[in-house]
């Protein structure tokens, strides 16, 4: 991607992480919708088109979605959708490639969240390996599918090279890839996975309930602590909570941090590098 589209799909990818930072967002579900959507745009040219028309109000183009599938939509897909629409996009295109990364985002998220992620990566990467030794196998998964049949028996086949072997993230992220493979080659679809994987892995969030606003000089200390402590960045999702009494409490996975603004947690970056 490129121009517009770029910025547009950097927008999208920080409204997914505000809206799945929150643990009540149903990742998996968000996922399962955000490919169905990716499906239908890729059939209906015409409806793609008309939602990346610059000539057309961003408001028209979100309302076209809810009236076409809001109904079948739950209320974080369709509001996913309904910003991406009204971004400009450089191709029609973009934006379906947009949504389906997006897709195969909310999946690593769910993975991310049940402390699979690191499996689901290397389930992606053996599979490609597997995949590149046979080539028997890779010529039944990469036949064109002229008929909802051929790409049923495609996903039986996964599932029983898969099923009960691999993380359920993973054999959703592989069955999709195959039976809507959009143009690209397996190899090319299997390498873009492993990279959103590795990006997402990279990735660590910190949710900070303190009893009053914490400063700007505080939230880059804290920031500042954390990711010494961590050994990469941190993104702080800030809740102010009075019956924190004064200090702060800090939550990154299932591991919990309770200290002073940044005094502890600096001494304890200090002696971990020590």
């Amino acid at each position: 991607m490129n121009g517009a589209s770029r910025e547009a799909l950097a927008s999208a990818r920080e409204r997914l992480d505000a809206l799945t930072d929150n643990t009540s967002v149903d990742a998996a579900k968000l996922a399962e919708e955000l490919a169905a959507v990716t499906t239908l745009l890729d059939r209906e040219v015409s409806l793609r088109r008309a939602l990346t028309d610059p000539a057309q109000s961003g408001e028209a183009k979100a309302d076209l979605v809810r009236r076409l599938v809001g109904g079948q939509l739950g209320g974080e897909s369709l509001d996913l959708v309904s910003g991406m629409v009204r971004s400009r996009w450089s191709r029609s295109r973009d934006l379906v490639d947009a949504i389906e990364e997006l897709a195969a985002s909310a999946d690593l998220i769910a993975a991310q969240r049940a402390g699979a992620l690191d499996d689901v990566e290397d389930e992606v990467f053996r599979f490609g390996r597997i995949v590149s030794s046979s080539a028997e196998l890779r010529a039944a998964l990469t036949a064109k599918a002229a008929h909802q049949g051929a790409r049923a028996a495609q996903a039986e086949l996964l599932r029983s090279l898969l099923g009960g072997r691999a993380n359920p993230v993973t054999e959703r992220l592989v069955v999709r890839l195959v039976t809507q493979p959009r143009g690209r080659s397996l190899e090319a679809g299997l390498e873009a996975l492993s990279k959103l994987a590795a990006d997402r892995r990279s990735r660590v969030v910190a949710v900070v309930t303190s009893a009053v606003p914490l400063s700007d000089q505080q939230k880059q200390r804290l920031g500042g602590a954390l990711a010494r402590i961590y050994g990469r960045a941190v993104h702080l999702n800030l809740d102010v909570d009075p019956s924190v009494l004064g200090g702060v409490t800090v939550r990154i996975g299932d591991e919990v941090i309770n200290g002073s603004i940044a005094d502890r947690l600096d001494e304890a970056a200090r002696r971990m590098a020590g």
